[in-house]
This record gives structure tokens, C-alpha cells and sequence, in this order.
């Protein structure tokens, strides 16, 4: 039975997906806990609401972000997890606690990378003329929005596509790429060479 500790920012509709889709599917794992930087944050209701342990370390409170990343690395090693993942957590994470947790944290990004790192990542898309953009699950590494991919989708952007209407499809894409990731994880199908990530059947 593996262990998953879910890092939201604001309302986890990845987290949600996740938490309904390992209950759907009866996963072999447990999601151990949702951690938020933001006491606010509307995922952690949801999460209370399912019977997960939830748990704040609010980013705000922290001088530096090497301070901040050893509290919530010792909060999130009270869950002793197999798998972290970050689901719409808006922290840019030392490589200190990236190293940490090498090769057991994942995070969806709403680009097709390596194109449209950080944020505004529709708005660049539109910007840039491109007729697909889409989302991508990676393992996360010390460069930001770098690391072993995982998985990706594709969706077409359309003549009169704006940042809301694009980033629409692309979130319906995240809800269903990145349960099927995360349970690839708890299945030990993913395999980790280099920069490339075997998926075995």
C-alpha cells in the first residue's frame, strides 16, 4: 500500500481527481495527507471532507524558502510518503528539498513542455501563435518546470481561443492524465533513465 502526501496552493482540482480516482479504482495506496502553503486554500475542505489529513505550513510565516522547505519537508515526513505530489502548489522549491525526494514527486504543468515554463502558460500559448498546447506530468528536478516526462496531452488552440476558454480544455485534459500517472507510480510501471521515463505494461 503506498503512501501519497498532495501539495495544493488554492482549490486541488488535481488533488480531487486523484482522491476520486483512487477511490474509484480502488488503488493500492492511501493518500496520506493534502498539505497547503496557504491556510485559505479550498482544497484542504475538500480534503477534510474525504477523511484525508490535512495540515498548513504557511509559506508567509518563513524568512527564507530554505527555511520554509525544511518545515514542510519535516511535516510532509511525518506522513513517511512514497510519492509527493504537487498539485497546483505554487512554490518554486530548493534543490536541497527537491534532492529529497528524487524520483518520488511529480507535478503537472499546463504546457506542453519543455515549451511555456512558469506562469501564464495559456496566455504565452496564445501569444505565440502555436496551434496545440496542452499540459504535462513530469518528475520534478532543481531546474523549474524541467524533469523526466511522464505523460502528455494535446489539445488544439482555436482562432478564437482567449486564456479562459484554452485553459478550460487543457484543465479537463489535467483531470484525466494525472490520476492515470500517479497510479502508474503506485504500480511500479514508471522507470526513470536519464531524462526519458519508461512506462512497462
Amino acid at each position: 500500500m503506498k503512501k501519497i502526501v498532495i501539495l495544493i496552493s488554492g482549490r486541488g482540482s488535481n488533488m480531487q481527481a486523484i482522491v476520486e480516482a483512487a477511490a474509484k479504482q480502488q488503488w493500492p495506496a492511501q493518500i496520506a495527507a493534502v498539505i497547503s502553503n496557504r491556510a485559505d486554500a479550498g482544497g484542504l475542505e475538500y480534503a477534510a471532507s474525504r477523511g484525508i489529513p490535512t495540515a498548513v505550513v504557511v509559506s508567509k510565516q518563513f524568512a527564507t524558502r530554505d527555511v520554509f522547505d525544511a518545515a514542510l519537508q519535516a511535516k510532509i515526513d511525518e506522513f513517511a510518503p512514497d510519492l509527493v505530489v504537487l498539485a497546483g502548489f505554487m512554490r518554486i522549491l530548493t534543490a536541497g528539498f527537491v534532492e529529497h525526494y528524487a524520483g518520488r514527486m511529480l507535478n503537472i504543468h499546463p504546457s506542453l513542455l519543455p515549451s511555456f515554463v512558469g506562469l501564464a502558460t495559456h496566455q504565452q500559448a496564445i501569444d505565440a501563435g502555436v496551434k496545440v498546447h496542452g499540459v504535462t506530468v513530469h518528475f520534478v528536478t532543481a531546474e523549474l518546470d524541467h524533469g523526466p516526462i511522464v505523460a502528455q496531452a494535446v489539445v488544439p488552440v482555436l482562432d478564437d481561443d482567449n486564456e479562459d476558454t484554452l485553459s478550460h480544455r487543457v484543465l479537463e485534459q489535467e483531470h484525466q492524465i494525472y490520476p492515470r500517472a500517479v497510479l502508474q507510480f503506485v504500480e511500479g510501471k514508471l522507470r526513470i533513465d536519464g531524462n526519458r521515463v519508461h512506462i512497462s505494461n
